[in-house]
């Protein structure tokens, strides 16, 4: 039950992110909303991480500061200037491609071995790509919304970092590599906030940006440290296929705040989906 539990939640959570990404962005810039998102997620794990450090050696360290910026630095960044021009709901779908990713990169970079099913579930998750790639374009081209590469890139680094994570920090415990690697970024995203974006100065005209500021500060405490906590349970009580299910849900509940938001999701959007689900279940089935 309580595995259940954690599922909905962390589906709940995680789902949310991109309309949380969305409401940032109204008073922030996308590199604003990404610092301030690590920034507060780093703060909320910092006790906990503080408490492991110990227990790591140099290589172990420099690794999961390597995944600090693949698993969660890169994609911040990439997920915000994605949605300053994609909806919200499509963000969360192509998020989906996660799973597709992982199984690509041990493929080419750690010699694994491809079944004829995951090669299926390889060219399916692609393809629904393709079908949202070309949503709404009339199959003009000039129409085509590349920000969607953005979203990719940034699944393509959550593929990297699990991979990173699965052959090289093999005897660190999960919850280490997540907050540890939350509190190497720390500092990093706050000297970019004071020297190099003017959030300091919005700061002073809290009562303009507020908004943006909690649904960002949301996101980080939540979306990203709280989460990460969440997960690492989830983990330890399931399987691995039961707690990558939430991969299924996420998209769902980005779709329901975007019609919340009277976002136009179409029937090909839906179609998109539904055919990346399918190279996701394929790449991913025991």
């Amino acid at each position: 039950m309580e595995a259940w539990g954690l599922l909905i939640l962390l589906s709940l959570i995680w789902g949310s992110s991109f309309i949380l990404i969305k409401k940032g962005l109204i008073h922030l810039t996308p590199a604003e909303v990404a610092a301030v998102r690590v920034l507060s997620a780093s703060l909320v794990v910092a006790p906990i991480a503080l408490s492991r450090l110990r227990s790591l050696n140099f290589r172990e360290l420099s690794i999961i500061v390597l995944t600090g910026l693949f698993g969660t630095m890169l994609p911040a960044f990439l997920f915000a200037y994605a949605e300053t021009q994609l909806e919200s709901a499509i963000t969360g779908i192509l998020n989906a491609l996660t799973p597709i990713w992982i199984v690509s990169v041990s493929f080419v970079f750690f010699n694994y071995k491809l079944r004829g099913r995951e090669m299926a579930g390889l060219f399916l998750g692609f393809s629904g790509s393709v079908i949202l790639l070309f949503a709404g374009s009339g199959g003009d081209f000039g129409k085509l919304n590349y920000y969607i590469f953005f979203v990719i890139l940034a699944t393509a680094c959550y593929g990297i970092n699990l991979n990173i994570i699965k052959f090289m920090l093999v005897k660190v415990p999960a919850l280490t590599i997540s907050t540890v690697s939350l509190l190497a970024l720390g500092p990093i995203t706050f000297v970019f906030l004071t020297f190099y974006t003017e959030f300091g100065e919005k700061v002073y005209h809290l009562q303009l940006i507020r908004n943006s500021l909690i649904s960002v500060l949301i996101l980080g405490i939540f979306g990203t440290g709280m989460a990460l906590i969440l997960f690492n349970r989830l983990i330890k009580l399931t399987k691995p296929v039961f707690s990558g299910s939430v991969t299924y849900f996420i998209p769902v509940v980005s779709i329901f705040w975007g019609i919340m938001d009277g976002e136009n999701t179409q029937k090909t959007h839906i179609i998109g989906m539904l055919v990346i689900f399918a190279g996701v279940f394929l790449s991913n089935r025991k």
